[in-house]
Order: structure tokens, then C-alpha cells, then sequence
């Protein structure tokens, strides 16, 4: 499960000390944005320790960063059948144009190769909603027109074949117009442009997963994680992806690189190495489950990864994975905080405002690590989670644990990138409110990913008989809103300042300020004028704030100030919105312990849904004129073998500048799948 932000300001504490830690410092002259268009900013960032690696953990990075790589070509196809076809045409064209580059068309075309690559797609990669494009249907027309046919994608035959079958999908905003569709009353997969079903509805899918479940299972298999269901010759089937299997050519790769990285690894990680591999040979998901077994019980390595067909955001149903890759090592100094959290896992647990029968009475195998990121890939790239919490079966973290990591180099690079963008003094109106964030906000925003991922994800239990799907698709946006609020509440307590780790509940306050703040205001930036939030994440934190703004307006815990034409939102009374934090987390733990699928329904329709439009709009002109983008993603850097007598004797590490260059040349080293598959 991943917390993902964007919008963030961060630096970690050193424990014990109750303060920021020192940050990696970089150059003055390191450039962290390398490109900005619509509503992105592309940023760069640092691997700090990496030189300073034995060369047999430099060798595993390398590896394992190119079976991560390896798997591009399966997010896109995952997220739109017609994203390859549509990509690989419109990379063609700009490889092989010979006019004219400054004119406007031009630039607009540029701009949706841009954003198609940021998004793994033809869709925003938040809202769901397709691109459109701002350049003519006719002058795409002239584009492709000047492109050698062969250059261009050959499964669709002709050049006019595919253009016959592409450019309803680029042109036409009738034609899979949102690429994940989780409104009430439709059908969700014959609306949704995602490509994890094909000729199947959803009461379909839903029974054929149905009949496969078996109640009362203690090890529950999860379903339908890793194939496409498709209808054929009128029955329901799975492709699964495997070799041998749907996107076999990509996954060839990738095991090719993990059986290298397997040949360099410790023994306990060969072991984890080794069972995905077999899993990608076999599709059987009980290999899978033996693969995150042994993954989740490995707590010694240095490096570690994340590979596969792992998060269901992207499936309205919530069966199918999206693939993802990234590669990481532990940072150890900043670890310390973190560990000192999860050695008091059981306490947490004990004092959670939750129902006692749903506390876990024994928590296992908690463990949690700050870690600096080394590749992103899939859907980590270029957009990325700055905390993870693995794995997502219910069984597997009660009998075994739960493996969390806070992503710091990436929090580093955002917080780099948005110093000095005025947000604080144009949306916080209380001046202690903006000299508690200045001075803790960091610090909060750290720990709140920390207790998220490490404890959030990982507390609370199932009653007997639930089977963990039963939310459906509330279930992604239930679950983050559960993490959150565990981390919320814990924030507030006195707790942490015992432990150490936080100099008083000024940390607490000034997370709860920001946070609210963003729930019911500020991430309305990121949504298109008379859209609905989509997003899980984005659901989650507007369910939190505007349940806990309702359900405080007899206290007045929250207010929303209107002063000099701008609306502000001020938390008014910090320890009633604590409160207010533990009884939605009683309520939200409750509907996933007992699968209720209707008060999940209820919660998320109510608050997590319908946007104000007037406060929109207000959003959308203040966050214009400060000339902030609400979205940030990354380039990787490049590892360099270097060779002597035939052997690498060690692993060179770039930081490249060019976007553009850099989704090129993945495109041509790391495209493994047919366009139409």
C-alpha cells in the first residue's frame, strides 16, 4: 500500500535530538526541476551512499535496476490497450520530423508526448481523465503523413489500419474518456479504459472471482492479481501474465536480470530471488504468496526491491495488479527512527481507539526502514510513492508481518524543488499555524508517512469469515484512509514525545493544520474544473477532512475563513479533531474488519466524492498565479558498468537532465511487447 504526495515540504529527524536531520547536501549547482509542462514538473534526483557501496551490493543495484526497467512497456499496456500503439506512433514522428519545431502545433504536440509519457498513458495519471490533445486531428494527419510507414507500429497492419484504430482514441473525448471509472450505478469495467478486462462485465467478473474464493480460508489466495480477464467464444477466461504467458517477452527480461542479480545476492535474498522467479515462470499466485513470505522476512539486506504485479489501484474492482519496479537501499542513520517506532508496534496496537475485537493480539514480523531509491520503474515512474507498506494480503501480514519504507532522497528532491514557491503564505492564513509548519511541518510530514506505512497498513485484524474483499472498489480509498488516520491519531500523543522522537505535539498540530488544510481545500488543484475526485488517495484525505469538518461544526473544531476574498481553513481546537481522528478510524477499521460494504459506500459517496465548485475554482486561479504544478515525477539516474579484462570492477552513476532523452532512449532499450497484445 503506498501514501503518495506530491505536494510536500520534508527533511527526517535524527532521533533522540527531537530535530531535522542534517540533509544530504547537494551542489548549489545540482538542478533538481529539468522540465515543466501543463500541470507536471519533472525533477532529478539523488542516490547519496551509493559510491560508497561494497561493489557486490553496486552489482545487485544494477541488476535488479534492469529488471525494473525491463517491465516499461507492461504498465502502459495495463493502463490502455492502445497506449503502446499510440505511443510508439507518436515517438515515430517525433524522432523522424524534419519542419518546423518552434511553431505552436508543434509544441502542443510535444506537450501530449510529454504528458503520455508521464502517465504511462493516454490518461492523467491522478484525475484518470484521457488528454486532449491541442493540436488538430489534420495536423496530426500532416504528421504522419511525413513518417516512413515503417517506423511506425506494424500489428495493425497498414498505416491506415492504425490510424483507423488509434486516433478515435486520441481525438474522440467520447472514447474511453476515464481510464479508471469508480462511479456508483455504472458498470465499471465497460466504462473504464483500463485494459484488465476486455468483452467482460462486471457482475461477470465479480461472480467468476466469487466462485473461486473459498470462505473461511485462512491463507486466501489473491484472485486474479496477475492476468486479464477476457471473454471468448463466450466464456469468461484469464490471460496470465507469465512466460509463456501474456506479456511474456517483457517478463523474460526481467527474469533474465533477476537471475543475474540472484547470482550476486546473500543467500536469503537469493532465496526471495528466486521464488519470484518462479512465480513469473509459473503465474501460480501461490508462488507469489512464498515470494512475499520470504521478501517480508528478510530484514537484514541492505539492498532490496520491490518487482511485480503488486498495488490494485488501477482495477476498479480492485483483483488486477499494476506492474511496478524499485530498487533501494537502507538508510541507516535515519532507520533509527523508524525502528524505535516499530519496537513499540504492540503498544500502538494495544491503545488503538478501534473495537478491541479487531486489535491484532499479537503483532509479527513489524519492520520499517528509512531508504534511498535507486531506480523507479512502472508504475513508480515517473510519478512515485514516498512510503510503502508490503505486502497487501491480510494473512500474510497477520502471520508474518508487514515490510514498511519511507523513500527519503525523493522526499529530499521534492522539498529542494518547491523552496521559495509561496504556498504557505498564500493558503495559510494564521501566522503560528505557518511558524509551527515552518518550523515542524517536515518532521510531521515524515513521521506521518512513517506511522502510515510502518503501523497504519499493518494494524488491525479481520473478524472470522471476512474475506478482505469485500469493499470492493471503496476498498483502496478505505484502506489509505485507515492508514492515515492511524497516523493521525498517533501523532497527537504523548507518546512519541516519551519515545523521543518528537519535541512536543506542536509536530502534531502542525501536521493536522496542513493536513485538513489540503483535504478540503488545496489538492483541489489537481482536478479538472467539473470533475470528481477519483484518485484513492486523494478520496482518502478528502473523506478524513470533511467528515471530521461536519462532524466538528458543533465545536467549531475546523472553520473555513473567508478574509480579503480568499477562503482559508483553520483547525480551531487540535485535540477535538484528535478525537474526531480516533472515531473514523473506529468506523473505517470496523467496515474492513466486517466487510460492510454498504457503510464503506456510504462514507466514500458522502465525502470523499463531490467537489464545491466555487472553492474550486477559487483553488485553481490562486495555485495559477503562484505558477505552482500540482503533480512532480522524476528522470532516473543512469548506472554505468565499468569494465576491465571483461569483468566489472564498478558502477559509475549518472544524474542526466533530459527528459525527454531519457524516455526516448527507455522506449528503445527497455520496449519489449508487441503494440498490440
Amino acid at each position: 500500500m503506498k501514501k503518495i504526495v506530491i505536494l510536500i515540504s520534508m527533511c527526517s529527524l535524527l532521533v533522540g535530538l527531537n530535530a531535522c536531520r542534517e540533509q544530504v547536501q547537494a551542489p548549489e549547482e545540482f538542478q533538481w526541476v529539468v522540465d515543466r509542462f501543463d500541470d507536471v514538473k519533472v525533477l532529478r534526483y539523488q542516490v547519496p551512499g551509493f559510491d560508497e557501496l561494497p561493489l557486490q551490493d553496486k552489482l545487485l543495484v544494477y541488476y535488479l535496476n534492469q529488471a525494473a526497467l525491463c517491465g516499461r512497456d507492461i504498465i502502459f499496456d495495463q493502463n490502455c490497450r492502445y497506449n503502446l500503439p499510440i505511443r510508439r506512433t507518436l515517438e515515430a514522428i517525433y524522432e523522424n520530423y524534419q519542419g518546423d519545431r518552434e511553431s505552436a502545433d508543434w509544441k502542443a504536440f510535444e506537450k501530449y508526448l510529454k504528458k503520455v509519457w508521464f502517465a504511462n498513458g493516454i490518461h492523467h495519471h491522478y484525475s484518470m481523465d484521457k488528454f486532449h490533445p491541442e493540436f488538430s486531428e489534420a495536423y496530426f494527419d500532416s504528421l504522419v503523413a511525413v513518417t516512413p510507414a515503417s517506423e511506425l507500429p506494424q500489428d495493425y497492419g497498414t498505416a491506415e489500419e492504425l490510424m483507423a484504430a488509434i486516433k478515435p482514441v486520441i481525438f474522440d473525448p467520447t472514447v474511453m474518456p476515464v481510464r479508471v471509472n469508480q462511479s456508483a450505478g455504472v458498470d465499471m469495467l465497460s466504462s473504464s479504459a483500463m485494459n484488465y478486462y476486455e468483452g467482460v462485465t462486471q457482475r461477470e467478473a465479480e461472480t467468476f472471482y466469487d466462485r473461486m474464493m473459498k470462505p473461511g480460508d485462512p491463507q486466501p489466495i489473491s484472485y486474479g492479481l496477475n492476468s486479464k480477464l477476457v471473454k471468448e467464444n463466450g466464456k469468461v477466461t484469464e490471460k496470465v501474465w507469465k512466460i509463456g504467458g501474456m506479456y511474456s517477452p517483457a517478463i523474460e527480461k526481467i527474469v533474465y536480470w533477476l537471475t543475474k542479480a540472484a547470482e550476486v545476492a546473500n543467500p536469503t535474498q537469493r532465496q526471495t530471488i528466486e521464488s519470484l522467479i518462479t512465480y513469473y515462470k509459473t503465474g501460480d499466485l501461490k508462488e507469489f504468496d512464498t515470494y512475499n513470505i520470504h521478501w517480508v522476512q528478510d530484514t537484514v539486506s541492505h539492498v532490496d526491491f520491490v518487482n511485480g504485479f503488486i498495488e490494485t489501484y488501477g482495477d476498479p474492482l480492485g483483483y488486477k495488479a499494476s506492474w511496478e519496479g524499485l530498487v533501494n537501499f537502507r538508510n541507516d542513520e535515519a532507520t533509527k527512527r523508524t525502528e524505535i517506532i516499530s519496537s513499540e508496534a504492540q503498544w500502538f496496537e494495544d491503545h488503538s481507539p478501534i473495537d478491541p475485537r479487531y486489535r491484532k493480539k499479537e503483532v509479527k514480523g513489524v519492520s520499517a526502514k528509512v531508504i534511498t531509491a535507486a531506480i523507479l520503474a512502472g508504475d513508480c515512474y515517473p510519478a512515485t510513492p514516498i512510503g510503502i507498506n508490503l505486502p497487501n494480503a491480510d494473512w500474510i501480514r497477520k502471520d508474518f508481518g508487514s515490510k514498511s519504507v519511507t523513500i527519503e532522497n525523493i522526499t529530499n528532491a521534492y522539498d529542494e524543488a518547491a523552496k521559495g514557491n509561496g504556498f504557505r503564505e498564500e493558503f495559510v492564513l494564521r501566522a503560528e499555524d505557518r511558524e509551527r509548519m515552518d518550523q515542524y511541518g517536515a518532521l510531521g510530514d515524515n513521521l506521518h508517512t512513517d506511522l502510515h506505512e510502518c503501523l497504519g497498513h499493518g494494524s488491525g485484524q479481520l473478524a472470522p469469515g471476512t474475506r478482505g474483499d469485500e469493499l470492493k472498489n471503496y476498498g483502496s480509498t478505505l484502506e489509505e484512509a485507515r492508514a492515515d488516520l492511524f497516523a493521525l491519531y498517533y501523532l497527537g500523543d504523548q507518546k512519541l514525545i516519551e519515545l523521543g522522537i518528537i519535541p512536543s505535539l506542536d509536530v502534531a498540530y502542525a501536521e493536522y493544520a496542513s493536513y485538513i488544510m489540503n483535504g478540503l481545500m488545496t489538492q483541489l488543484a489537481r482536478i479538472q474544473p467539473g470533475k470528481n475526485v477519483e484518485e484513492a488517495h486523494m478520496r482518502n484525505r478528502k473523506l478524513i477532512a470533511e467528515w471530521c469538518y461536519e462532524r466538528g461544526k458543533a465545536d467549531n473544531v475546523i472553520e473555513m475563513v473567508k478574509q480579503n476574498g480568499k477562503t482559508y481553513v483553520v483547525v480551531n481546537d487540535f485535540d477535538k479533531l484528535r478525537t474526531l481522528f480516533g472515531e473514523l478510524l473506529r468506523e473505517i477499521q470496523r467496515i474492513k474488519s466486517e466487510g460492510d460494504f454498504e457503510a464503506g459506500q456510504a462514507l466514500v459517496e458522502t465525502y470523499a466524492v463531490k467537489v464545491d465548485p466555487t472553492l474550486h475554482a477559487e483553488v485553481l486561479d490562486r495555485y495559477g498565479k503562484l505558477g505552482i504544478e500540482p503533480y512532480a515525477g522524476f528522470i532516473n539516474p543512469v548506472y554505468h558498468p565499468v569494465m576491465e579484462n571483461g569483468q566489472i570492477v564498478d558502477i559509475q552513476i549518472e544524474y542526466p537532465t533530459d527528459y525527454v532523452g531519457q524516455m526516448m532512449e527507455y522506449s528503445k532499450k527497455y520496449s519489449f511487447l508487441p503494440s498490440k497484445n
